[in-house]
């Protein structure tokens, strides 16, 4: 209840101070489970993108664990649906809950770039995220925001065709991270594709 409550509210929010636009809704997958992977330029982006998807589309973010040592954020972020992770390691507890929510058939959340990008322009993203969508086989939604958050200017959320990432196929550990490393590249890619396809219209 309390999710789609602050959802209402977040709508509303984003609509009257950032006139959030969204496209390519018929684009989002009928059935669960999903990854959502996003570009990440402010902390409006859950917000944004939690909106951007039907109510019933709930989106468990996987958030950096600095979020959860407040007391009322952390059980904010809980009751979302958040989860956190220690990005200064593999944390394989939050890769763990990442796995369960996809199998249980639910929705995941995901910065692939692990943080906020102060300048707008897309960082280079961790390997997490294709790690967990090709051992998953899940298809993720790519997500682009267009911004940046000023009040009253209007912030665009790009919704693209869902892909699923190919299987991993090495017999060297090397070539493991490679191939990671593209797929890490080819999402980012394909969201950096849909800022400049809507630019370019």
């Amino acid at each position: 209840m309390l999710y789609y409550f602050a959802r209402f509210i977040f709508l509303i929010y984003l609509k009257v101070f950032y006139r959030i636009t969204i496209f390519g809704r018929t684009n989002i997958p009928g059935r669960k489970p999903f990854i959502v992977c996003a570009n990440h330029i402010s902390w409006h982006d859950p917000l944004s993108v939690g909106v951007a998807l039907a109510a019933r589309y709930r989106i468990n973010y996987m958030a950096k664990k600095e979020l959860f040592s407040n007391f009322i954020l952390r059980f904010l972020l809980i009751r979302a649906g958040a989860f956190p992770v220690n990005r200064q390691e593999a944390d394989l507890i939050a890769v763990k809950k990442a796995y369960l929510i996809l199998k249980e058939g639910n929705v995941l959340g995901l910065f692939p770039e692990g943080t906020r990008s102060a300048s707008g322009v897309m960082q280079k993203a961790y390997n997490g995220a294709a790690l967990i969508a090709v051992r998953s086989g899940v298809p993720i939604l790519p997500v682009a925001i267009e911004g940046p958050y000023r009040l009253f200017k209007p912030v665009k959320v790009h919704i693209g065709k869902p892909f699923v990432l190919p299987p991993l196929i090495y017999e060297q550990k090397n070539k493991k991270r490679e191939q990671l490393e593209e797929m890490s590249d080819l999402i980012m890619n394909t969201i950096s594709r849909l800022l400049t396809e809507q630019k370019n219209k």
